[in-house]
């Protein structure tokens, strides 16, 4: 069949490429393929991981897989129901990775091992997300909470459910993050009003707020590290 992968020559077949070379000398397309296992008319499965790539033109690389939904998946010809849902787990998958390489180098202290800890999942997002982190009197971590979804203006009215959640944990100190969509994480007004007041609402009931970050595409912003905090 003109579509099979063993019609591509001895030495450009994923397979037979990792065997002979390691993983590491596939390429994005070649990954994806491994995955897609089997191609459509006149494609084979390297051509059909290479049309995935071309979806997002400014982002023509993996990360893509993040960013499409399974529907602009199976716009692809050869890609069905389970292979889009196969594509988006691996995708899943490398992030919880990711994420949990990040953990064991988290430091409250350190703006930077934070925001690589909520990087990956949160650079691909195209709402708002707020989560805080919450640590005990030792400086240890306790847990990662997701409070709002939407705009910083509808959703961080108020820091009440933040300190709920921080009570109802007996933390004593806190990070806040949330992610700014279109990459840039420049902190708006909103975002310095609602850090004040949320400092404020902590002073008041005896709890720390360390910082507030905000996440953009691979950089971040601190507000402890621009000089916000005392």
């Amino acid at each position: 069949m003109k579509d099979s992968i063993k019609m591509m020559p001895e030495g450009e077949r994923p397979y037979e490429k990792y065997e002979r070379y390691g993983v590491k000398s596939l390429s994005d397309a070649e990954l994806l393929a491994v995955i897609i296992k089997s191609g459509a008319d006149g494609m084979n499965s390297v051509d059909v991981a290479k049309e995935i790539l071309k979806l997002l033109p400014a982002r023509s690389n993996l990360t893509a897989l993040n960013y499409l939904s399974d529907e602009q998946l199976m716009e692809i010809k050869g890609i069905g129901r389970v292979k889009a849902i196969q594509l988006k787990c691996v995708a899943e998958l490398s992030k919880r990775m990711a994420r949990t390489g990040s953990m064991e180098r988290i430091s409250f202290k350190n703006a930077d091992s934070i925001a690589e800890y909520f990087m990956e999942h949160m650079r691909y997002l195209t709402r708002e997300e707020v989560h805080a982190m919450f640590f005990d009197s030792k400086q240890m971590f306790i847990a990662e909470v997701k409070l709002f979804e939407g705009t910083i203006n509808a959703s961080l009215s108020s820091p009440r459910e933040i300190l709920v959640e921080a009570l109802k944990r007996d933390a004593v100190s806190l990070i806040v993050c949330h992610n700014h969509p279109s990459g840039d994480p420049s902190p708006s007004k909103e975002d310095a009003k609602f850090t004040f007041k949320l400092n404020k609402a902590c002073e008041e009931v005896g709890l720390k707020l360390w910082d507030h970050i905000v996440i953009g595409d691979r950089t971040y912003v601190s507000f402890r590290e621009r000089g916000f905090f005392s």
